[in-house]
């Protein structure tokens, strides 16, 4: 199939294809700010919904009005 130092050559190149990962770390931070995006937005929707404001709010009323 290959002569020579053909496949040598075919090889080198298809190794030196995969090489080339520029902009790969950009790719990187894109998708982890976009993580981190979407986990704020998650904490900020549980934080505010009713039972769990309401559970902190009677804990830091309960902190304020301890007695020394």
């Amino acid at each position: 199939m290959f002569r020579g130092g053909s496949f040598r050559r075919w090889w080198a190149e298809l190794r030196a294809l995969g090489a080339d990962d520029r902009g790969m770390t950009t790719a990187e931070y894109a998708v982890g700010t976009l993580a981190a995006c979407a986990l704020a937005a998650v904490l900020y929707k549980v934080v505010t919904s009713g039972p769990v404001k309401a559970l902190l709010q009677s804990v830091l009323e309960r902190a304020i009005n301890v007695q020394f």
